[in-house]
């Protein structure tokens, strides 16, 4: 059995088979930093941001030293010699890019917009810091362009998000998937496997919580331990139990297999800098753990959202 949603005989939802069957060719993102902070590093929400955070989320995004055309060209030009003639999708990633007044946010989108190739945006942020007059913009920028909005979430218990300094609530996070989706817009999710103290039933529970939401997509990220972050200084204190490759393929599959089909998996591991990574250093075969992940699936011979019917039902 071939699975509906992937051009290369994966057993989930791929980002490229979703992208190839909208725009009907190769879609590349090109990841910017547009100079926006956080509510959680400012002092609005919080100081010193989410303890495992090193750059605002934003490691491979473009130099914020640069303005926006010369980052998207630069990383358009190096990632060509792969896909020569492939579109782009605009990544807001560094930070929290919808922190800023609707008048900034205007002319940065819109700026990029107008960037040869470009089909659409997606904008990476905290479900905390978008307005009533953001949504009202993005409503209307989503009627315009193709939209994407990724809100952080990493995990559904109150514990975990308090040890990990998150500043925000999973009822803000629910409300605010909620609004979007009246909106029409687009919703992609970010969690992170392998949180100290969290069980594999609590990972678990995390994707049958975002099962049950309007979501379009979701982003599955094992924890990185990276030098000069508070998590980091954790580690070296408790050194708590950091998930082997192992474990993490076996947490990843049963998370798939809880998902409903049409949930598009925009990420399936990290992608941590070699340089910067404490543990774990099986982080840095990224491509191994992918593959990992298939051979896996094929041996149990189970696919995405195997489980979710039933888990609807209950």
């Amino acid at each position: 059995m071939k699975f509906k949603y992937s051009l290369d005989n994966k057993r989930y939802h791929t980002l490229n088979y979703f992208l190839k069957s909208k725009f009907h060719t190769k879609v590349m993102k090109i990841s910017l930093n547009a100079g926006f902070n956080c509510p959680n590093i400012d002092g609005t929400k919080g100081y010193g941001g989410c303890i495992y955070c090193s750059n605002g989320s934003g490691d491979f995004a473009g130099k914020k030293e640069e303005d926006l055309k010369t980052q998207f060209y630069n990383v358009k030009k190096m990632m060509e010699k792969k896909w020569p003639n492939a579109k782009c999708i605009a990544y807001f990633q560094a930070n929290t890019n919808t922190y800023a007044p609707v008048n900034v946010l205007k002319e940065k989108y819109e700026s990029v917009l107008n960037f040869d190739g470009v089909v659409g945006l997606d904008i990476a942020t905290r479900s905390d810091a978008i307005t009533d007059e953001c949504l009202d913009y993005l409503e209307e920028l989503n009627k315009r362009t193709f939209l994407i909005v990724e809100l952080g979430l990493q995990t559904i218990h109150d514990r975990t998000s308090k040890l990990i300094n998150r500043c925000n609530s999973l009822d803000n996070f629910t409300d605010m998937v909620k609004k979007l989706r009246e909106r029409k817009i687009n919703v992609v999710v970010h969690i992170i496997n392998g949180l100290p103290g969290e069980t594999k039933e609590d990972m678990l529970e995390t994707v049958k919580y975002l099962n049950r939401l309007d979501i379009q997509g979701i982003k599955i990220h094992m924890l990185s331990v990276v030098k000069g972050t508070p998590l980091a200084k954790m580690y070296e204190e408790n050194h708590f139990h950091v998930l082997t490759e192992k474990e993490y393929v076996d947490i990843v599959i049963n998370q798939l297999e809880l998902l409903r089909e049409e949930i598009v998996i925009n990420r399936i591991t990290g992608d941590p800098k070699k340089e910067d990574l404490i543990e774990p250093n099986w982080l840095l075969k990224k491509f191994q753990v992918i593959d990992d992940i298939d051979k896996e699936m094929v041996k149990r011979n189970v696919y995405q959202g195997d489980k979710a019917e039933k888990l609807n039902s209950n």
